[in-house]
């Protein structure tokens, strides 16, 4: 709910004139920096029974899978509805919604769009009582294998990592929800030490911080965390000083998530199986490592690469994935330090979870199980952070990201 009450004030800012608002946006990212910081106090974020959800998949479509695929979800009673299919459209791999809940986008994981090399990103609106999304346009990413999206805290702009084209692009996003054309797009450049995944720079993320001030992208192939300014005024994105954080060489940032208070951050490694937690400097968006953990049980000896990583609303836990032990490793945070305490490891009760989401409530977390096409859902501890299965499994092709937005009941 704060997060949405801080979004009016925002917009309406928008409209002023940079000369009579200046001051009062400074003013106004300072309260949204308040607002994650309160929106981390249990009490505070929505509790079980203040409505429900639809929770959007998006696939490889490959196989049987033909797109972006939903459910219905009650938190109060933990009861899930299948809708099906809510949009045909070609490797929905990463979804984001909208801050008004009115729009759905996925990045279409491609290689050719429109006739030229690039990958693309489409807009959909939502229906609220069937959750059923309907195109409203599609646009180039402006790089190949698009894998990430964020929104900014206004709903006007969006960001997309490439992949394969080893850049970020920032979007305008008009007011009916559809796209413009990319107003910036920040290529890198350089490698790092692994031959097989390095050679190249590799945009794997990109995550908005909590004052919207800056945009911060984990490039795997150049093991960097690079920072950038988001002016969403034009919708651009600007070199940010200092430009980056690094990670030790051969560690592959993949996700990146903040802290809700603004203080730490942290990015999961792919390559290493690790975490890192950062320092987060909110006024020069700069990034100071603290400490590199393991994802992994010390006695594991097979292969495995982690994908994401989430903190909990609350504040108070750490989520990462692993891909080969098929596990979801869950840590404790230390809210004086930032730094992480193992918790426990979870199976994911299906093959190579990639993606996973915590609903809204802070009470489910929903694991994407890519090949074994299941999802299956957990119920979180509030007080220690464990995870224990509902019985839940929802069979879903291919499954490799999980999204919530708001329902009509």
């Amino acid at each position: 709910m704060i997060a949405r009450s801080a979004v009016a004030p925002v917009a309406f800012l928008a409209r002023l004139s940079s000369d009579n608002a200046m001051t009062i946006r400074r003013a106004i990212g300072t309260l949204l920096l308040c607002g994650a910081a309160a929106f981390s106090t249990p009490q505070l974020f929505a509790q079980p029974g203040s409505g429900e959800y639809f929770v959007y998949f998006g696939t490889y479509t490959r196989q049987e899978s033909k797109g972006i695929y939903a459910w219905r979800f009650q938190p109060a009673t933990g009861k899930l509805t299948e809708i099906g299919l809510a949009a045909e459209t070609p490797n929905p791999s990463f979804l984001a919604v909208h801050p008004g809940q009115r729009f759905l986008y996925a990045a279409s994981e491609i290689s050719n769009f429109d006739g030229r090399k690039t990958g693309a990103v489409s807009a959909f609106s939502i229906d609220p009582a069937t959750g059923k999304l309907s195109l409203l346009n599609s646009v180039a990413s402006h790089g190949t294998g698009p894998c990430h999206l964020a929104i900014d805290r206004t709903g006007k702009c969006l960001l997309v990592a490439n992949y394969g084209g080893g850049n970020a692009a920032s979007i305008p996003i008009a007011a009916d929800g559809r796209l413009k054309e990319a107003a910036s797009v920040m290529q890198h450049s350089g490698s790092s030490v692994n031959p097989k995944r390095q050679q190249g720079p590799h945009a794997h993320s990109v995550n908005i911080s909590p004052d919207n001030r800056f945009a911060v992208v984990a490039d795997l192939g150049l093991d960097q965390v690079l920072v950038y300014k988001l002016r969403v005024a034009n919708g651009t994105l600007e070199p940010n000083d200092p430009p980056f954080a690094k990670v030790s060489p051969g560690s592959g940032p993949r996700h990146f998530a903040f802290h809700p208070d603004g203080r730490y951050a942290y990015v999961i490694n792919e390559l290493f199986s690790t975490v890192t937690a950062f320092r987060y400097d909110a006024r020069r968006g700069a990034l100071r490592e603290l400490e590199t953990i393991k994802t992994l049980p010390q006695d594991f000896t097979g292969d495995s690469t982690t994908a994401e990583v989430v903190v909990h609303p609350s504040g108070r836990f750490l989520y990462g994935s692993n891909r080969g032990h098929d596990s979801l490793t869950v840590f404790a945070i230390d809210r004086n330090t930032g730094k992480l305490t193992l918790v426990e490891h979870v199976p994911t009760q299906g093959r190579t979870p990639r993606n996973f989401a915590i609903d809204p409530t802070g009470g489910y977390l929903f694991a994407a199980n890519q090949n074994s096409g299941s999802v299956v859902v957990f119920r979180i501890d509030r007080n220690t952070g464990r995870l224990t299965p509902t019985g839940d499994v929802l069979k879903v092709p291919i499954p490799v990201c999980v999204r919530f937005a708001a329902a009509r009941p």
